[in-house]
């Protein structure tokens, strides 16, 4: 399979109980469509970038697709597939 040119993130915060499965979830799919998974904790991002917390944090778990906001405090895997496979 082709590197996919996809980038997948996955915002999360300690001590969040959705985060776990939600990454659990993203490591599959990734694994699945060779695509690496980056997860950032947007407490501690907020240092150099306090407006990511302000747009996220009270949203989380959040996966962002190329840098966009694909779901929120659940993986949509079903359309995150659809979406890796069309390229």
């Amino acid at each position: 399979m082709e590197q996919s040119r996809h980038r997948i993130t996955l915002l999360t915060r300690a001590g969040c109980g959705a985060c776990l499965p939600a990454r659990e979830s993203l490591e599959a799919i990734c694994s699945e469509f060779e695509v690496e998974l980056t997860c950032v904790d947007v407490d501690e991002a907020a240092a150099e970038n306090p407006d990511l917390r302000a747009e996220y944090g009270d949203r989380l778990p959040v996966v962002l697709l190329d840098d966009k906001e694909h779901s929120y405090w659940e993986v949509d895997e079903d359309r995150l597939r659809a979406d890796l496979a069309q390229g």
